[in-house]
C-alpha cells in the first residue's frame, strides 16, 4: 500500500530517515481505513453508513518533548512541510539512539477486507433474520435493535531509520438489544460479539441464534429481578466480561505513562506485593483473532504477552517506545493510537487475570449471603487512583451458597488497587469477553479485550435500590 500521490514509499522512507536521524524516536504513520455500520431497529433498516479515511502523521521525539503533524493531503510537499514543522519545534539535544531493523512477525489474523465477505443484501438480510428470530421466540419481545459494524485498517509505519512495516487489520462486531415486557414492566437485555475475522461467521445460523438468545435471556431474567440490596457485602464476579472492571480499575494504572509520571497507585512498586498470591494478570496482544490483538502495535513493535502481576507481585508495566526509553525499560508492544491524527501512548490490548484453582461452584457455595454479578454496563473510573463506580446489568442474590433471585439497579463502588487485595478465591475458568471492548484514554478510543475467571471479593460496597 502507498497512498501518496506523487512519491513512492521508498522515497517517503528516505525523507523520514533524513529528517528524524537526530531524534530519540519518531515515525511516519500512514493509514487507509474503510468502515461501515448497519442498524436495524424497530423492524426496519434505520441506518447504513460507509466511510473511507486516509491520512498520515509524523512524529519527532526528543527526550520528553514530542512534535506531531498530520495531514490528509497525500503529496510529497505535504509530507515535507509536516516533517519541517516538527523538526523546527524540536531542536533540543538528542541522544541519537540507533535501533535495530524491525521485522514484522506472522500475522495474527486474515489480512483481507471483511467488508467484502458478505454482499450488502446478505448483511441486511442477516440483521433482519435476527430481528425476526427474536420476535418469534417470545411474545413478550416488544423491540429489537441489531447493529452490525466492520472496518479494515491498512497501516504502514516508516521508522526513524527508514524501516518499513505494514499491517492489515480486519475488525467486525455484532450487537443485539432486546426490550421485553410483562404487564406494565419493561426490561432490556443485550449481547455483543466480534473479533478480527470477517462477517461470514455471524451469518451461520447457530452462531447468530445463540447470540440472539443470550440477549433475550438477559431481558427475561431482568423481568423477574428485584431491587438490589445496598451496603458492604461479599460479591462474586463471573468469568469473562466482568473483567472490564479489572481493565478499568487496575489495568490503566499499569500503563507506563502514569507510572513514569508517578500518578498511578502502582508507581514505584515493581517487585512489591500488591495482591493476593492467587492473582496473576497479563496483557497479551498475540492471541489470534481477538479484538484487542495486533500483529504490531502502532509504533511497529511486535506485540507480546506482558506479565503485569504474578502471584500477587507487581512485575512490570505496559510500555510504548517513549515511556520505555525514559524509564530504562523495553517497549512491550503497547504503543497504540486511534488514528493517524493521534499520538501513540501506552494502551492495553487483551488484559486479563489468569485462572486459579477453584471451580465456580466452589466459590459460589462458599458464600452464605452476597451477590453474583455476570454482566456490567456503564461506569466511571479515576484512572490514576483506580476508584470506580460500575453498573451491573445482570446479577443474582446468593443465599446459603446458592443463586436465587435476579437483581437490578446494583452498582459496585470501590478502589481497584485495594479491591484486588480483597480477592480471596480465584476460579479455574478464566476466559476473555466475547469481543466488544472499547477503551477510552485521553480522548482516543481503541478496541480491546478483557477477561478474568470467577472471583470472590470478600468485602466491597454495593450501591443498590433497597
Amino acid at each position: 500500500m502507498n497512498i501518496f500521490e506523487d512519491i513512492s514509499l521508498e522515497q517517503a522512507s528516505s525523507l523520514v530517515s533524513k529528517s528524524l536521524h537526530k531524534s530519540d524516536d519518531g515515525e511516519l504513520y500512514i493509514e487507509d481505513t474503510v468502515s461501515e455500520s448497519f442498524i436495524y431497529d424497530d423492524g426496519r433498516l434505520k441506518n447504513a453508513n460507509y466511510d473511507n479515511t486516509k491520512g498520515f502523521g509524523v512524529r519527532y521525539v526528543s527526550g520528553e518533548a514530542t512534535g506531531y503533524a498530520n495531514s490528509t493531503i497525500l503529496t510529497k510537499a505535504s509530507l515535507e512541510r509536516s516533517l519541517s514543522t516538527i523538526m523546527n519545534a524540536n531542536r533540543g539535544k538528542s541522544a541519537n539512539q540507533n535501533i535495530d531493523k524491525l521485522v514484522k512477525p506472522e500475522a495474527l489474523y486474515d489480512e483481507s477486507n471483511p467488508l467484502n465477505s458478505l454482499s450488502f443484501s446478505r448483511k441486511t438480510e442477516l440483521v433482519q433474520k435476527i430481528d425476526n428470530f427474536l420476535r418469534k421466540q417470545d411474545n413478550r419481545v416488544k423491540q429489537v435493535s441489531v447493529a452490525l459494524a466492520g472496518s479494515f485498517q491498512k497501516i504502514i509505519i516508516v521508522g526513524k531509520n527508514g524501516e518499513i512495516l505494514e499491517d492489515d487489520r480486519p475488525l467486525v462486531r455484532l450487537n443485539i438489544s432486546v426490550i421485553a415486557s410483562e404487564g406494565t414492566r419493561m426490561e432490556t437485555g443485550s449481547y455483543g460479539t466480534g473479533g478480527r475475522w470477517n462477517y461470514e461467521k455471524f451469518s451461520y445460523e447457530d452462531f447468530y441464534k445463540e447470540a440472539a438468545l443470550n440477549a433475550l435471556d438477559q431481558a427475561n431474567t431482568n423481568l423477574n429481578s428485584v431491587n438490589a440490596p445496598a451496603g458492604e457485602m461479599t460479591v462474586v464476579l463471573g468469568s469473562g466480561w466482568p473483567g472490564v472492571l479489572l481493565h478499568e480499575a487496575v489495568g490503566h494504572g499499569l500503563e507506563g505513562d502514569f507510572n513514569r509520571k508517578g500518578t498511578s497507585a502502582f508507581s514505584n512498586l515493581i517487585g512489591k506485593k500488591v495482591a493476593n498470591d492467587q492473582i496473576t494478570i497479563v496483557d497479551d496482544g498475540t492471541i489470534p483473532l481477538r479484538r484487542g490483538s495486533l500483529t504490531i502495535d502502532d509504533e511497529g513493535t511486535a506485540t507480546q504477552e506482558t506479565i503485569l502481576i504474578e502471584d500477587g507481585i507487581l512485575k512490570g508495566y505496559m510500555q510504548d517506545k517513549m515511556n520505555a526509553r525514559l524509564m530504562n525499560q523495553e517497549p512491550t508492544g503497547n504503543g497504540r493510537r486511534e488514528s493517524y491524527m493521534s499520538l501513540p501512548m501506552p494502551r492495553m490490548t487483551n488484559t486479563f487475570m489468569k485462572s486459579g484453582k477453584y471451580s465456580s461452584e466452589e466459590i459460589i457455595s462458599s458464600v452464605k449471603t452476597g451477590l453474583y454479578m455476570v454482566s456490567f454496563g456503564g461506569g466511571e473510573v479515576d484512572i490514576t487512583s483506580g476508584k470506580f463506580v460500575f453498573s451491573c446489568t445482570e446479577g443474582y442474590v446468593i443465599e446459603d451458597g446458592k443463586l436465587t433471585t435476579p437483581i437490578k439497579g446494583a452498582t459496585l463502588i470501590g478502589d481497584g488497587p485495594e479491591i484486588i487485595k480483597k480477592i480471596s478465591m480465584v476460579g479455574n475458568d478464566s476466559k476473555l469477553d466475547d469481543g466488544i471492548g472499547t477503551c477510552g484514554k485521553s480522548g482516543q478510543s481503541v478496541p480491546v479485550g478483557v477477561g478474568q475467571p470467577t472471583l470472590k471479593i470478600d468485602n466491597i460496597t454495593v450501591g443498590g435500590t433497597n
